[in-house]
C-alpha cells in the first residue's frame, strides 16, 4: 500500500521524533520522493519552492533515518517516525520547525536554537 498521489500529485508528510513524538517538520512527497524514501530508509521530499525531489540533510547533514510510516485512512498523508540526526531539523537552527507560539496574540520562540544557520549553510 502506498499513498495516494492521484489527488494533487504530492502528499504532505509529518516528521516526528520517534523516542519524543515531538512534531519536527511538515514537507511534501511525490511519488518519487516517497520510493527514495522506502529505497534508502531516510527521508525525502518534494521541494515545492525548489521543485525537485531532496533527502533531508543533504547540505546540512541533519538527515532523518526513517523508524516507521504510517499513512492516515485517505491515504493522503504520511506519518514518518524518525530518528532526527545532527539535532536540528529546523532549517532556522531549532530542533523543530514549530519553534513559534502565539500567546494572548504575540509570537514567542518556544526553543532554543540548537545550531547557527550560518554555520550550517553559510547563510541565515
Amino acid at each position: 500500500m502506498k499513498p495516494d498521489f492521484t489527488k494533487t500529485g504530492l502528499v504532505p508528510v509529518i516528521a516526528q521524533d520517534f523516542q519524543t513524538r515531538e512534531v519536527l517538520m511538515l514537507a511534501y512527497m511525490n511519488e518519487e520522493a516517497w520510493n527514495l524514501t522506502l529505497e534508502k530508509g531516510y527521508a525525502c521530499y518534494f521541494s515545492r519552492s525548489r521543485n525537485k525531489i531532496w533527502m533531508k540533510g543533504e547540505s546540512s547533514g541533519h538527515t532523518q533515518r526513517v523508524v516507521e510510516i504510517m499513512i492516515d485512512c485517505d491515504l493522503d498523508t504520511v506519518l514518518l517516525l524518525v530518528e532526527q540526526n545532527g539535532g536540528a531539523a529546523c532549517h532556522e537552527g531549532y530542533k523543530s520547525c514549530f519553534f513559534r507560539s502565539i500567546k494572548n496574540g504575540e509570537v514567542e520562540i518556544n526553543q532554543k536554537r540548537i545550531k547557527d544557520p550560518e554555520e550550517i549553510y553559510g547563510k541565515k
